[in-house]
């Protein structure tokens, strides 16, 4: 099968869908591989890499784009929808259900694409736990950045010093996201509070973390008597394909301090606040109610080696699956791989997309 590599267009993504060591394990399955050129530089992989691994390098998007299969980091945006078209396997994360006029242009075009975020085994989201596991952790980094003074925050250090407390952080999801959050924030020494529904969950989070973070079951009731003493918030909330829950009302917001930040690791999915709006890496930041939101849509981006290793050694798996079998085998031997699939022939194939826009759910057919 022909692949192809294009070069992220949203703002500020560094990151590349393949590394030079995942091209490698493409074409030593037989399969072309086609890279534009400069596709890597943002994560430190030069041209000539991708060449050394057997890689073609292509000069345009459209070069890439116009292979059978084409392997992304992010959802295409608008100036790429014209590449969208009949017979195209698109994988790559693509988020539809905050993302209606994409969801439509996959639907118009017949795309087939087959979704990182929602390709699921059991309970687990295999191609989005490497990004999730990043994004937690920068949360608590970003967040403590934001909380000084000199950035506009409260001026509090999360870690305190001797003779003085330390911050509060409050970390809504135990899932991915909220664990990692949580190990960082309490590891700079912080007082972290996870808020989950899953006792078993808690459980688990009481157990790996020693100790190190509190949980509290996640109700209305429980966030109003915890946040005005929030220095730190993260949504870290997830419910596979749809759209997040605004469990953050703008009520809610008002009984925080001023000053205190809130990132919205959740924005990829519409954001689990009602003041949450996507954000850039250019321009992070927003102040509403006095607090400091953060909702970049592609937080891994800032750290784009480390994600971009991590995500082929998560999708590359998966790729090769989807080239050696075709794309109707693999659904039949894959069924993780059937669980990605949100759009195919026309329609939107998967149920929570079609549920956020209120549009006709097709089950595909092979």
């Amino acid at each position: 099968m022909k692949i192809g590599v294009p070069k992220e267009t949203k703002i500020k993504e560094n990151r590349v869908a393949c590394t030079p060591a995942g091209v490698r394990m493409l074409v030593h399955a037989g399969h072309d591989v086609c890279v534009q050129r400069g596709a890597g530089e943002g994560s430190g992989f030069a041209d000539d890499q991708y060449a050394q691994c057997g890689a073609t390098l292509v000069p345009a998007a459209a070069d890439a784009w116009s292979c059978e299969l084409v392997i992304k980091v992010k959802e295409p945006t608008a100036a790429e929808f014209g590449f969208l078209r009949p017979g195209l396997l698109l994988f790559t994360y693509l988020h539809l259900a905050a993302e209606r006029a994409l969801t439509d242009a996959l639907a118009r075009s017949r795309t087939t694409g087959i979704a990182y975020e929602t390709v699921q085994i059991g309970r687990r989201l295999p191609l989005l736990e490497p990004m999730s596991e990043i994004a937690g952790r920068m949360s608590a980094i970003i967040g403590a950045y934001y909380l000084s003074k000199a950035q506009g925050g409260k001026g509090v250090l999360l870690g305190g010093v001797p003779g003085v407390l330390p911050g509060n952080v409050l970390i809504i999801g135990g899932g991915t996201a909220g664990i990692n959050a949580g190990r960082v924030a309490a590891g700079v020494g912080a007082e972290v509070t996870i808020l989950e529904v899953d006792v078993q969950q808690m459980r688990f989070l009481d157990i790996s973390l020693h100790g190190a973070a509190h949980t509290l079951y996640s109700n209305e009731q429980n966030l109003l008597e915890t946040l005005p003493g929030v220095d730190l918030l993260i949504g870290a909330v997830l419910v596979p394909g749809a759209r997040a829950p605004k469990l953050i009302t703008r009520k809610m917001l008002q009984v925080m301090k001023p000053g205190a930040v809130f990132v919205d690791i959740a924005i990829d999915q519409g954001g689990c606040a009602e003041t949450s709006r996507p954000t850039t890496h250019e321009n992070p930041i927003f102040v509403d109610e006095d607090t400091i939101h953060y909702c970049v849509t592609n937080m891994p981006g800032a750290y784009a080696r480390t994600a971009t290793q991590a995500l082929t050694n998560a999708t590359i798996p998966y790729a090769l699956k989807i080239a050696n079998l075709g794309l109707a085998e693999a659904m039949r031997q894959v069924p993780e791989l059937r669980l990605g699939l949100n759009t195919h022939a026309g329609a939107v194939t998967y149920k929570a997309v079609a549920d956020a826009h209120g549009i006709p759910f097709e089950e595909a057919t092979f």
